[in-house]
């Protein structure tokens, strides 16, 4: 299906074939009628249609001009109508995969329920207003503005975003079940053993005989790997009980970013069945050797971030992100950057994403919409985080919880006690600037070297030298971005460089000062800013790789809005064209080679070197896979396009290994602007390559 937003469904999905009353399940997908009202009362007329999952300023016609846009008291309310398939079921729960913001439900006229959490599943029973078949049954799903949402509620605040537009962006089905129902499902791989542990929540009405059939098959070929009952229940509560039993997976395939092999259980208690996908793969961190552990074994993080809520608000979104083949195709060209983790920054994006990203292998550090703790109370936290954890529990691509983005509080840190064992595999969690909860987990750096230049200060002579000179922990804190964080935890860099320009080469709020004091940017074309912006983000890229001292670096951003005209934006992508991912050439130029998992860099910083002297060229090599590398060096010194001299080495380097090769070389006799190319070709015949522009000076007299 090309555009999931596009079409009208309703689907009946049959999870099971057996003599006893199957699940079904109702995608509520599709066009809705919509309609927007300035207070709690519902609408006299729709005269609008929107898709869902999507957002309301996707309406036509259009139910937001601009000066009214998402106001305080804006209400949009959504509503369709359906059939029931059978009235024979014990279970009618309707599930809103993710809308913003809040959501009341009244179906037949009747209010069902309210709930005011926004990123995560909302769940309504309501089979009690249900009209029995063949007759029409109608549903209304009420979303409402921001502001409304109680102060005990995190609600995705973002210094740097100015629309908060409403609307129901994930999935809406009904879920049609007898009893015992199967409420949910976690898998917990364990390779070590090579078992899963398998817990899940069986809504019934009293304790009691609770046979569960399983049966675990290989996703892609359908083989079956493991079937089996499960005699009783572990324990039982008012009105479900807990099943928890191991399977053994001796023989299994690991999932990575290489191989992502999935699996997938079928549960059936007579009633009901329910499946769910998932991979056998462990992930952790060493605390000792500070680097990241995939199946145990060493593993290099090299991304992105994406920022979905900031894409919501870009001019060219349209319904990109709800079309399958472009978030397929957006993570393949990130891969094809050499990129193999995205933190999900400061967002969710639909449940689709998480599912595209388990199948091709694209690994996910996913953060709750949280910057800032205004308000927010603990109980509502606690809740929030909850929820998130249960709902994400079984993506192999998820790596990493990651609690909130740059805050420093104590907040996040206590609510995650009460929520860390909820995930069996027991991910590493993030705690932003915040301390962290276990020498085991990663601690966040942005090291923004560029942004003491945001006030228009003068540079110092020379500005690389003056950054890397001496070599620099990517440590930051919270007050200057250049503070050293007081923790020796493992450490990921998950943003750096504040050289950020639009996707048509204009400066941001952020990089206006930047760009001006460092380069003259009033006398620069957008391309030529665009070729400094690509050329010192793969600088930055070399630098912070080659040293070792994170586990991971993950570039910011891969995708977010691009907001030249008023109101300006503060970030950017790197897309010149959105809607096909066409990357701007220099960044795919310069950045894709940065990112190599044997990257290279010059370590020269000086800008001029006196004509005819001899110059040693340190080459760093980092091999981030777990094969020897073995190759050729070449260092070439060069006018332009034109080759003035060249230098070659023999190199051999262990696998996670580093190593330092020194040239010495020899500058020319006159001077002239050149620049060092230190490069190599890969078997699949890329080029990869590190380059320092140097400035040959005469001979003092």
């Amino acid at each position: 299906m090309k555009n999931a937003a596009s079409i009208f469904i309703l689907s009946v999905v049959v999870l099971c074939s057996c003599n006893t009353q199957p699940r079904q399940v109702l995608s509520l997908n599709g066009e809705w009628q919509i309609a927007k009202t300035l207070n709690s009362n519902p609408p006299q007329e729709y005269l609008s249609t929107a898709q869902v999952p999507g957002l309301v300023d996707l309406a036509s016609p259009a139910l937001d001009t601009v000066g009214t846009l998402y106001s305080d008291s804006s209400n949009y309310w959504y509503k369709r109508t359906f059939e029931l398939p059978t009235t024979d079921f014990d279970i009618a729960r309707l599930k809103i995969f993710k809308a913003k913001y809040r959501t009341k439900v009244y179906v037949n006229g009747n209010f069902v329920g309210e709930d005011v959490y926004c990123f995560t599943p909302q769940y309504y029973d309501i089979k009690e207003y249900l009209k029995p078949v063949g007759e029409t049954n109608e549903i209304v799903i009420c979303t409402g503005s921001r502001a409304e949402l109680p102060d005990s509620v995190p609600d995705g605040s973002d210094y740097e975003k100015t629309k908060y537009i409403p609307g129901i962006y994930d999935n809406v089905e009904l879920i049609l079940s007898g009893k015992p129902f199967i409420r949910n499902i976690q898998c917990a791989p364990d390779i070590e053993t090579e078992t899963l542990r398998v817990v899940a929540e069986v809504e019934k009405d009293a304790p009691g005989n609770l046979k569960t059939h399983y049966l675990v098959k290989e996703l892609k070929s359908g083989r079956t790997v493991a079937k089996g009952v499960i005699p009783e229940e572990s324990i039982y509560f008012n009105g479900y009980a807990v099943v928890d039993f191991q399977i053994d997976m001796k023989g299994a395939t690991l999932w990575s970013p290489e191989n992502p092999f999935l699996y997938e259980i079928t549960l059936n208690t007579g009633a009901d069945h329910k499946t769910e996908r998932f991979g056998m793969r462990s992930f952790s961190f060493d605390k000792d050797k500070k680097v990241a552990l995939l199946n145990g074994k060493p593993y290099m993080l090299r991304g992105t971030n994406i920022c979905i809520y900031r894409f919501f608000e870009d001019p060219e979104r349209g319904s990109l992100p709800w079309n399958d083949e472009w978030v397929v195709k957006l993570h393949e060209r990130f891969k094809e950057m050499h990129w193999d983790i995205a933190r999900y920054c400061i967002g969710f994006p639909p449940e689709r994403w998480y599912e595209i990203c388990d199948s091709l292998g694209f690994m996910i550090q996913d953060e709750y919409p949280l910057w800032g703790i205004r308000k927010i109370n603990a109980v509502g936290l606690r809740t929030a985080y909850k929820r998130w954890i249960t709902d994400h529990l079984n993506h192999p691509s998820i790596v990493i919880w990651d609690l909130q983005n740059e805050t420093v509080t104590g907040m996040t840190q206590d609510q995650s006690h009460w929520v860390r064992n909820i995930d069996l595999t027991n991910r590493p969690f993030d705690n932003g600037w915040s301390p962290p909860d276990l020498p085991t987990d990663p601690i966040e750096s942005h090291p923004y070297l560029f942004s003491r230049y945001m006030s228009g200060s003068e540079p110092a002579e020379g500005y690389l030298k003056d950054f890397f000179s001496v070599v620099r922990r990517p440590d930051n804190g919270p007050s200057d971005h250049g503070d050293k964080l007081p923790y020796a935890n493992p450490i990921i860099i998950n943003e750096y460089g504040w050289l950020w320009l639009n996707r048509d080469g204009s400066t941001t709020t952020l990089t206006d000062n930047v760009y001006e004091t460092l380069w003259n940017s009033s006398s620069l074309t957008p391309d030529e800013r665009l070729e400094i912006y690509a050329r010192h983000l793969a600088i930055l890229t070399e630098y912070w790789r080659a040293h070792r001292r994170a586990a991971g670096v993950l570039h910011f951003c891969g995708l977010g809005y691009s907001r030249s005209a008023a109101p300006r934006g503060q970030t950017s992508d790197h897309w010149i064209d959105i809607e096909n991912l066409t990357y701007e050439p220099h960044f795919y130029k310069y950045v894709k080679p940065a990112f190599a998992p044997v990257g290279l860099m010059i370590d020269v910083w000086e800008k001029s070197y006196v004509a005819d002297s001899r110059l040693t060229v340190p080459v760093y090599i980092t091999n981030d896979l777990a094969t020897p590398f073995n190759g050729k060096i070449t260092l070439n010194l060069m006018l332009s396009d034109n080759v003035v001299a060249t230098w070659d080495k023999d190199v051999e380097v262990e696998g996670y290994g580093s190593q330092i090769v020194n040239f010495e070389a020899n500058m020319p006799a006159e001077a002239g602007k050149f620049h060092l190319k230190a490069e190599y070709t890969t078997q699949d015949g890329e080029t990869v390559f590190s380059m320092r522009d140097i400035n040959v000076i005469p001979v003092l007299p």
